[in-house]
């Protein structure tokens, strides 16, 4: 599993270090613009053969979702969730679920 963090949300860029300090374990790579601009901060995560999935209005108060959808995510064998409601408040900050 990779996670992906816009570095252009931010001004500095160090929103990615939020995250990789928040989701040790898992490789955390800093990109330019995922085209999320009006959701800013936005972070995807991509895994072979799943899913992936794009959120936005990412704050570092989702940390505990993140790690949670995570755990979850690294679970399924697809990628998917039978209830969203399990994400927490990530089901309301999905921009895309892009089949794998």
């Amino acid at each position: 599993m990779k996670a992906f963090v816009c570095r252009t949300c931010t001004r500095d860029g160090g929103f990615v270090d939020v995250i990789r300090n928040g989701l040790q374990g898992i490789e955390v790579e800093s990109v330019d613009c995922m085209s999320g601009c009006t959701r800013a901060q936005t972070v995807a995560f991509r895994a072979v053969g799943k899913v992936a999935y794009m959120f936005g209005d990412i704050v570092e108060g989702d940390i505990a979702d993140l790690q949670n959808f995570v755990r979850l995510y690294a679970q399924s064998p697809d990628g998917t969730f039978k209830d969203a409601r399990v994400l927490g408040d990530l089901r309301t900050k999905a921009i895309a679920r892009i089949p794998g």
